[in-house]
């Protein structure tokens, strides 16, 4: 072997009569401009958005606000403070909310 290397896929391509036929000039379609500037987190949260993806955390968010409009007692408050406790393991520090009480429910759902 005159190599000092193994080249396992030019291996493969030789032994299949591909390798003098692959050529790889580079060619595709380009990368937008914008893709350099951002970050890969921001490159993410692009296409998530595109692909119409929202993390758990909103979708928890809606399910709380719909709750604390329509609630009427204390059995209904335990369950949305439930629900809030989860929310603020889930969601960003900035977004996170603190329990209602029964007697602040009209604050509430301005809040929420």
């Amino acid at each position: 072997m005159d190599r000092k290397h193994n080249d396992l896929i030019g291996d493969i391509l030789e032994a299949s009569g591909e390798k003098d036929k692959f050529y790889n000039a580079g060619k595709g379609k380009p990368l937008p401009k914008t893709y350099m500037k951002k970050d890969i987190l921001q490159n993410f949260q692009e296409k998530a958005k595109e692909a119409g993806y929202l993390p758990p955390w909103l979708d928890l968010q809606k399910e709380i606000s719909l709750l604390v409009h329509a609630a009427k007692n204390e059995k209904d408050i335990k369950i949305i403070n439930k629900k809030i406790r989860k929310y603020n393991t889930m969601c960003p520090p900035s977004m996170q909310k603190l329990p209602i009480l029964l007697s602040e429910l009209e604050a509430a759902k301005e809040i929420w």
